[in-house]
């Protein structure tokens, strides 16, 4: 249950990845997951701050952002402080993700942000 989406039939976009459409589906049918999905589609946030917003454990925290990470559904960044210490954080990493039927075989199309953008960067510097 996986596809291809190099084109689109809709001319956007989109990744040049397989994509597990069962992953996808299953974390899109996740409460916790699609609340960390909207919590991290302005800003990217650690897996504390993902517990605390949308509250849940760290536990959950941890086992969802790896869920939505195998899916494709959000990347991970190093955060990294004045300080020096650095963390983890986690970002939506799709605009759009449509779901199709095409002779019997279900297709993901998934259009990604531009990569010029700041927040496609590996690692943020932040202030403590």
């Amino acid at each position: 249950m996986s596809a291809t989406n190099s084109t689109t039939k809709r001319g956007w976009p989109a990744t040049d990845d397989a994509i597990d459409a069962g992953a996808v589906l299953g974390a899109l049918d996740d409460d916790a997951c699609r609340a960390i999905l909207e919590a991290t589609s302005e800003e990217s946030l650690t897996a504390t701050e993902l517990s605390e917003q949308c509250d849940i454990p760290m536990s959950t925290a941890y086992r969802k952002v790896e869920k939505l990470t195998e899916a494709e559904l959000v990347e991970e960044r190093v955060r990294i402080n004045t300080s020096g210490k650095h963390a983890t954080e986690y970002r939506k990493s799709f605009d759009d993700v449509h779901v199709s039927i095409d002779g019997g075989e279900i297709e993901i199309e998934m259009t990604k942000p531009d990569a010029e953008t700041d927040a496609s960067a590996n690692y943020a510097v932040a202030d403590d």
